[in-house]
């Protein structure tokens, strides 16, 4: 299949879907362009097989997205920073998840160099085929540091990678709630005057289906439900 042919398809069954969505919700395309007011960031991995909206049947306008590598937040990266304070601040989300996935390349890679006799937890090469200083290995080094701590070196990769997965999350979530924007919003309160919650999920892309870790933080004296 052509490269061509490959982008025309894409646009060609975007206009069907917005023909659908309009007919099934006249409107509905005009009253996005009024603006947005999602209920969620989703902090979540690029894999293609882990679309957001798709998973959860989600509405364009009800969840933010950020993505990237093996789902990481990284306290120095502006990036991920600014989408969480915009979110929270200006938008008023009222959850932020953290959502890695099955099968993950980043996190296998991380795994693959921790359990080979080269790797060092001091100098940390995830990818040894590119340069130490390479892009994707500063990215992946703090996961890849924190996979060498989880004593997995002996574990057969099957058993190890589901392990590396969901304590990536975990890890995630905890570097989450240390970013001055949850830390405000817990201590001061937000702008829009909303609770936020943040979660750690695990996508099963074999079955389709989200995990709750049952690892949610929130506000002090602040009570979930299940309904939130």
């Amino acid at each position: 299949m052509s490269r061509n042919h490959t982008l025309q398809r894409m646009l060609t069954a975007n206009a069907q879907w917005a023909e659908d969505v309009e007919k099934a919700e006249p409107g509905f395309f005009a009253e996005c362009a009024k603006g947005q007011n999602p209920h969620t960031l989703w902090i979540g991995c690029a894999d293609s097989r882990v679309p957001d909206s798709v998973i959860t049947n989600a509405k364009p306008g009800e969840i933010f997205v950020h993505r990237n590598i093996a789902n990481q937040l990284h306290l120095h990266d502006d990036n991920v920073l600014s989408v969480l304070r915009y979110a929270v601040d200006f938008l008023g989300v009222e959850h932020v998840v953290i959502v890695g996935h099955t099968e993950c390349g980043g996190a296998s890679a991380c795994l693959h160099a921790v359990q080979s006799s080269k790797f060092s937890p001091e100098d940390p090469v995830t990818i040894s085929s590119l340069p130490a200083d390479s892009a994707l290995n500063r990215w992946l080094a703090p996961l890849s540091k924190h996979v060498s701590s989880l004593k997995l070196s002996s574990t057969p990769p099957s058993e190890a990678l589901p392990i590396v997965v969901e304590e990536n999350v975990k890890m995630q979530v905890e570097n989450l709630c240390q970013t001055i924007t949850i830390q405000d919003a817990w201590g001061k309160g937000t702008p829009k005057g909303q609770d936020v919650w943040v979660h750690g999920w695990v996508y099963d892309i074999a079955k389709g289906k989200l995990k709750d870790l049952n690892i949610s933080q929130g506000p002090p004296n602040a009570k979930k439900t299940l309904s939130q």
